[in-house]
């Protein structure tokens, strides 16, 4: 196969004359390019002298009982060094330290490797020092209050278990050095500092757990791993530059439903489109240069809606690759003529998109502690971590909540695919009956695997899943881990797993301290303590457990008898994260400090208000300078016509659509005073309920000014890619 230079040769789309797709220039990759651009420990063993090379994996893996491994500044220059000619060799001329303010997205400064050496001569140089530590402007990125405006200083600080890798452009490349961000104080600027924290915190405590209940002397060290599914929908770019709601807001703010949507559900796992298949391609290639290892592709619901998944990472590289693979998608569209829209609703009446954190707690000896095992042994380590998950869900379903909180979030959750706001727990029907006879005092041993017959002597009998999937249920467990299936399209996976790592680390001490104490009494075996504190806990928390249909009524009405949380809104739920509770659990885990916590609250009630104050300007000069005139010239056309009936139909509406207008534009430009969750909540009841009624009328219009006179693409030109 001919070799794939850089980024060049890649497939490029673009529409013809005509409107039909052509490709250009299209060449195959070579047949292994995993990997290709990141610093992994193939690289590493290459480059680094063998010393340096086994210290830093000691760092990295820390696959000792020994205290933390320390990155000394010996080491740190032989890395640095090896990593810029590796750099140079793939063509980067600059590096960067990439990090994770709290924006949601990625953040970088360029340094150039070159600097002057006299006589019209340059040198290339990359000491440990820049490696270890940068200094960027940190004036602009949102702090919540840690820092004032006047203080820019703020730094990156590498972190050597996630690779870096390098960013290629048409005019060069750039070594990305993953990073997290701090304060001058040492406060925590980003997502990926409290989300090692939090790794760290449910190591250790089921490190503790394993060691002193259950006798594993092997195991040193828990990793917590990620999956993340991501929905994207994909349109033609030019429908995209012709909608400024798209452009400004991710949503589009006004579009009637079209005749056919997913009534039909002929797009689900449908024959992907030539072009749609030939964008995953190099979207797959791209990211698997990159070191993500992407697993699946298929059409989602919703026409012109799709899904990729990798396979499970450590947690904190999953959230680094999760940031790749939004980027990748949205950059590698442009080749093929496409927009990938990442908004949790860009289309009113058809499904969302979201983002699947399938979540899993495993060893360095390569258990899984969410897997049923083989022997009585096993099943009870494993009741007991899944039970420590139950109680760690309803105990803090309200933080857990608050971590899916988003404008944008607030248009998909309870509606078609996503699941309601309501906090809950889907075990499957086999495992909600170990546990409910548990509970009961009814607890059997395990029985023999059943098999599930598929009708037909063609096809092979399958071992019988613990239970169905559900997909109304936020937090359903799917046979070795957990599916946290609230989280949006364009959510990075930095915060929801934080707090997950955090609130499961707090449930495994509390349940392992009380089975230690039971131990401790004369005769109690591990079987019968186990199943005592799985009974306590399942008796208590087991109100989460629910495996009906979540969006009906009747749930919701149940879930209110059970006395489960219900926050439908983003303002409902952000003060979850500043409850004491809150405060306490991350406190004492040390993942993020008060402040930090107050931090974020206040910066993502900010971010929040910001967000539907752009929708609400953005709807209000659309409507006025493209919806508005268009109804004007269609009332102008019938009357010229003659045709009175129509005139004035269409001249009502309007007078309508102006009238709503005009509120909008009024409590738009009238916001109060007071706290900022009361600022979001009229944002919430006010503003969005003005757009929502002005954007009725403007899809009545739709339907009633000329094709050729309407201003923007409709849902029924976007939704269908050809």
């Amino acid at each position: 196969m001919p070799t794939r230079e850089k980024n060049v040769g890649a497939a490029q789309w673009f529409p013809d004359g005509t409107g039909a797709v052509e490709v250009m220039d299209l060449t195959l990759p070579e047949s292994n390019v995993f990997g290709e651009n990141v610093f992994n420990d193939e690289a590493q063993r290459a480059r680094l002298p063998k010393a340096m090379y086994r210290k830093l994996r000691e760092v990295i893996e820390r696959d000792d009982e020994e205290e933390d491994q320390q990155l000394d500044p010996k080491l740190a220059d032989a890395v640095a060094s090896a990593m810029k000619d590796w750099a140079l060799a793939k063509g980067a001329t600059h590096y960067t330290h990439w990090f994770q303010p709290l924006t949601g997205s990625t953040a970088e400064k360029h340094d150039s490797f070159f600097g002057p050496a006299g006589e019209g001569t340059s040198i290339a140089e990359f000491s440990g020092k820049e490696l270890i530590q940068g200094e960027p402007d940190a004036s602009s990125f949102p702090t919540g209050g840690i820092r004032a405006t006047f203080e820019a200083r703020g730094y990156t600080a590498w972190d050597p278990t996630s690779p870096a890798f390098i960013l290629e452009n048409p005019n060069g490349a750039t070594l990305c050095i993953p990073t997290a961000f701090t304060s001058w104080t040492g406060e925590a600027l980003d997502n990926k500092i409290p989300l090692l924290r939090s790794m760290e915190a449910l190591s250790d405590a089921a490190v503790k757990v394993l060691r002193t209940c259950f006798n594993d002397t092997d195991t040193f060290r828990v990793f917590t791993t990620v999956g993340a599914e991501q929905e994207y929908f994909l349109i033609d770019e030019q429908y995209y530059f012709d909608r400024p709601d798209l452009i400004n807001t991710g949503r589009t703010l006004y579009g009637a439903k079209p005749p056919k949507g997913h009534e039909l559900d002929d797009h689900y796992f449908g024959s992907i489109p030539e072009r749609v298949l030939a964008y995953m391609m190099e979207v797959e290639r791209e990211l698997a240069r990159l070191g993500v290892p992407i697993k699946t592709r298929h059409n989602e619901v919703a026409p012109g809606q799709y899904e990729v998944a990798p396979v499970f990472e450590g947690s904190n590289i999953g959230a680094d690759h999760q940031h790749l693979v939004m980027a990748v998608l949205q950059r590698v569209a442009r080749h093929y003529g496409l927009a990938c829209l990442l908004h949790e609703k860009p289309f009113a009446g058809v499904n969302g998109s979201g983002k699947h954190n399938n979540w899993s707690m495993g060893t360095n000896t390569g258990a899984n502690l969410l897997e049923p095992g083989d022997n009585p042994h096993d099943n009870l380590q494993f009741l007991f971590f899944t039970a420590a998950v139950i109680r760690a869900v309803d105990k803090y379903a309200g933080l857990l909540r608050a971590t899916v909180a988003t404008a944008g979030q607030d248009h998909r959750l309870g509606a078609n695919e996503a699941p309601p706001a309501i906090m809950s727990i889907f075990l499957g029907a086999d495992l909600e009956k170990v546990f409910t006879n548990i509970a009961s005092g009814k607890a059997n041993r395990s029985t023999p695997k059943s098999f599930l017959g598929l009708g037909t002597p063609v096809l092979p009998p399958l071992p019988l899943h613990s239970g169905d999937r559900n997909r109304t249920s936020p937090f359903a467990f799917t046979g070795n881990k957990f599916e946290f299936r609230a989280l949006g399209s364009n959510q990075e996976l930095g915060l929801p797993n934080t707090v997950l790592n955090t609130i499961v680390a707090e449930s495994i001490d509390y349940m392992g301290g009380e089975l230690k104490r039971k131990l401790g009494k004369r005769g109690t075996t591990l079987e019968k303590a186990v199943i005592e504190v799985v009974r306590e806990v399942y008796r208590e928390h087991g109100r989460v457990v629910f495996d009906g249909d979540g969006y009906s009524e009747a749930w919701h009405k149940e879930a209110e008898k059970r006395g489960l949380l219900n926050l439908r809104t983003t303002p409902d739920a952000l003060p979850q994260f500043v409850t004491p509770g809150s405060v306490q659990v991350f406190s004492k885990y040390k993942v993020l400090n008060k402040r930090e916590m107050q931090a974020r609250y206040e910066v993502y009630v900010e971010q929040y208000i910001t967000k539907v104050n752009i929708e609400a300007e953005t709807a209000a000069n659309m409507a006025r300078t493209l919806i508005l005139p268009a109804a004007l010239r269609q009332v102008a056309l019938c009357e010229a016509a003659g045709i009175e009936a129509v005139t004035e139909e269409i001249a009502s509406v309007t007078e309508e659509f102006f009238d709503r207008l005009g509120a909008l534009e009024k409590v738009n430009a009238n916001h109060p005073h007071g706290t900022p969750i009361k600022h979001a909540a009229y944002m919430r009841d006010t503003v969005l309920t003005a757009m929502a009624a002005v954007r009725e009328v403007a899809d009545q219009l739709e339907g009633l000014i000329a094709d050729d006179l309407w201003p923007l693409p409709k849902y029924q030109e976007m939704l269908f890619v050809r």
